[in-house]
C-alpha cells in the first residue's frame, strides 16, 4: 500500500504557504546561448526556482565563453546537463570533452551539474577537493525499456549513493500508471534527496506528486511540445492548473481514469474550485489500462476518490466494494471514493442525472417541444429516445430516459451489444448502419454516447446530416470539442442540439460533493467551464 510522505517542508511563497519544499526545474533545450538566455528570463517570469542547461541541445558551443555568459546571465540557480546519445541525449562527441565540460560549468559557478551513472564514480573522483561547497552533483540513470522492481530500483539508488552523489535522480519508461507507485515508494524511504521520474503520459502523476512524496525537483516545460522527455507539464500547469505549491504530505489524491483521457477538462475544473475553496486535493489526469490493477496498487486512504470515464464505467463497477443502488441498476459508474473509515470503495453514478436534466432543460426552450409531458412530468415521456453506444454512458442515459417515461432505441455499431443493452432497459434495438432508416416520428431525441468525433478525430461524425432532420434534438456527451460535427450539422438542420459540457458540469455537482463532503459553487463550476471552454 502506498502511504504518503510526512516531513515534507512548508516554506513561503507566491503569497501562500507552501506545503512543500519541491523544487520546480524548467529545461533549457534552446540550440543556441542567445535563445537559452531568453529562455532563463521566460521560466523566472513563470515562477521556475531553477532551470536545467541541457548543453547537448547546441548547436555550437564554445565551451569557456558560452558557459560564462550562461552563469552569468540566468536569473536563476543553474542545472547542467550534457547529456550523450547512449543516455537518451543529443551529444555524440568525445567524451572526455562533455565532462570538461560539466567541470568547467562547475568552476565558473553551477549549482548543479548532472552526470550519468556509468561516468559518476571517475566524474565525483576528478573532482575531490575542488567541488566548491555550493556545488551540488546530481547522478542519474535512465531506463528507457521498463520501470525495475522495487528492488531494483532500491539497488540502483545505493549504487548510485555509493558514487559520492548529492543527489540521485532515476527517470523509468512508465508502461503501466502502476509503475510509478514504485517510484513513489523508493522516494519516500530514500535517505538520499530523489528526483523520480515516471516518462510517457501513464507517468504524468510522478512530476505532479513529487511534491506530496518528497521528491528533490520536478520538471515543467515552457511550453508544451519543447519536451526534452515524454510527457512533462508545462511550467504554467504544473504551479497554476495543479496548484503545485499547495500539494503537501496531507493533500488528497483524486482524478479521472479514462482512456484516453489527456482530452478531459476535470482537473481544470476541480484543481480551480479546490483551491477557491481551500480544500486540500489535487486532481490529475489518469492513464489507465487495467482499472482492476490501479485500484490493487494505489490502495492507500491518499487516493481518495476518482471520476470514471471510458472504457472504464463497467468494468469499474466490479472493482468496488459497494455500488449505489441505482448505479447498480445501470451497471456502470462514473464516480469513485474511498470511504476513510475502512478505505473501501463506493461507486455511484452521476452520468445520468447530469445528461437528462441537460437535455430536458434543452427541450423546455425547444421549438419543437410536442408537449408530450405526461403525469411523469417529465418533458421526456412518451418520446422515442435513440441511444448511439451500447457501454457504461449509454447505459446510464438508457436508464435515465426510461425512467423519465421515454421509449428507447439503442443503435451500436455491433449489433449484439445494442440488442444486449435494449433487452436490460426495455426497448428495441439496431446497428447504426440501421439507424438512418428508422421511421420518423414527432418528437425524437437523439443521444450519442460514443467517442465518435472527439479531439483528435472532429471529422468524424456517427450518424449523417441528412437523417438528422428527423430528431427534434440532438445531444452528445462529447464536449471536446464543445461543438462537435454532429451537433454542428444538427443545428444546420434546424434541430435544437445541447453539448456534452451541460453534462459533465451536472454531473460534476455531484461527485464534487461527494469527494469533498462540501456543497458543490454552482456558480463557480460554470465560470471555470466557461473560461475554459
Amino acid at each position: 500500500m502506498l502511504s504518503s510522505c510526512s516531513d515534507a517542508l512548508k516554506v513561503g511563497g507566491e503569497g501562500m504557504m507552501r506545503r512543500n519544499s519541491t523544487l520546480v526545474c524548467v529545461p533549457i533545450i534552446a540550440e543556441s546561448v542567445g535563445e537559452m538566455v531568453t529562455d532563463m528570463g521566460k521560466a523566472k517570469g513563470l515562477g521556475a526556482d531553477l532551470v536545467e542547461i541541457r548543453l547537448d541541445y547546441l548547436k555550437t558551443f564554445n565551451h569557456n565563453e558560452d558557459l560564462k555568459r550562461l552563469v552569468k546571465e540566468c536569473p536563476l540557480p543553474t542545472l547542467f546537463s550534457y547529456r550523450p546519445k547512449w543516455e537518451g541525449g543529443q551529444y555524440d562527441g568525445d567524451e572526455q570533452n562533455r565532462l570538461d565540460a560539466l567541470r568547467l560549468a562547475m568552476d565558473l559557478g553551477a549549482d548543479y551539474v548532472d552526470v550519468e551513472l556509468q561516468v559518476a564514480r571517475e566524474f565525483i573522483s576528478s573532482i575531490q577537493g575542488k567541488k566548491p561547497e555550493k556545488l551540488k552533483v546530481i547522478v542519474s540513470s535512465y531506463n528507457f525499456e521498463e520501470t525495475p522492481s522495487v528492488e531494483s530500483i532500491g539497488n540502483l539508488v545505493a549504487a548510485m549513493q555509493a558514487t559520492g552523489a548529492d543527489i540521485v535522480k532515476i527517470a523509468t519508461i512508465c508502461l503501466d500508471i502502476t509503475d510509478v507507485a514504485r517510484t513513489f515508494q523508493i522516494a519516500v524511504h530514500s535517505q538520499v534527496p530523489l528526483i523520480g521520474l515516471g516518462l510517457g503520459e501513464r507517468g504524468l502523476i510522478s512530476r505532479i506528486l513529487s511534491a506530496k512524496f518528497g521528491g528533490y525537483l520536478t520538471y515543467g516545460v515552457l511550453e508544451p511540445g519543447t519536451v526534452s522527455a515524454p510527457s512533462q507539464p508545462t511550467i504554467k500547469d504544473l504551479i497554476h492548473l495543479y496548484n503545485f505549491r499547495q500539494i503537501g504530505p496531507h493533500t488528497k489524491v483524486f482524478g479521472v481514469i479514462s482512456k484516453p483521457v489527456s482530452h478531459s477538462k476535470s482537473p481544470k475544473l476541480y484543481n480551480e474550485v479546490f483551491k477557491s475553496v481551500g480544500f486540500d486535493g489535487v486532481y490529475a489526469h489518469l492513464l489507465v489500462d487495467d482499472i482492476q490493477k490501479f485500484f490493487q496498487t494505489y490502495s492507500s486512504l491518499d487516493f481518495a476518490g476518482f471520476s470514471v470515464g471510458i472504457p472504464h464505467k463497467e468494468a469499474a463497477l466490479k472493482c468496488c466494494d459497494e455500488v449505489d443502488p441505482v448505479a447498480k441498476s445501470i451497471g456502470a459508474i462514473n464516480c469513485i471514493i474511498r470511504r476513510p473509515a475502512d478505505g473501501k470503495l463506493f461507486g455511484f453514478n452521476t452520468d445520468y442525472v447530469g445528461a437528462i436534466s441537460a437535455i430536458e432543460e434543452g427541450l423546455k426552450g425547444s421549438h419543437n417541444n410536442s408537449g408530450k409531458n405526461t403525469t411523469s412530468g417529465s418533458a421526456l415521456a412518451g418520446r422515442l429516445f435513440v441511444v448511439i453506444g451500447a457501454g457504461g454512458a449509454s447505459k446510464a442515459l438508457a436508464y435515465g430516459a426510461k425512467q423519465r417515461g421515454a421509449r428507447l432505441v439503442i443503435a451500436n455499431r455491433t449489433y449484439d451489444r445494442a440488442r444486449e443493452l435494449a433487452d436490460i432497459v426495455g426497448g428495441d434495438a439496431l446497428s447504426l448502419d440501421d439507424l438512418p432508416d428508422i421511421p420518423p416520428e414527432d418528437g425524437m431525441i437523439l443521444a450519442n454516447t460514443t467517442s465518435i468525433g472527439m479531439q483528435p478525430k472532429v471529422d468524424d461524425t456517427p450518424i449523417s446530416k441528412h437523417a438528422l432532420r428527423s430528431y427534434s434534438l440532438v445531444f452528445d456527451a462529447i464536449y471536446t470539442p464543445r461543438v462537435t460535427r454532429l451537433l454542428r450539422e444538427a443545428a444546420e438542420c434546424g434541430v435544437t442540439v445541447v453539448s456534452g459540457l451541460e453534462m459533465f458540469i451536472g454531473q460534476a455537482y455531484e461527485q464534487f460533493e461527494k469527494f469533498t463532503g462540501l456543497p458543490a459553487p454552482k456558480e463557480l463550476f460554470r465560470k471555470v467551464m466557461e473560461n475554459h471552454s
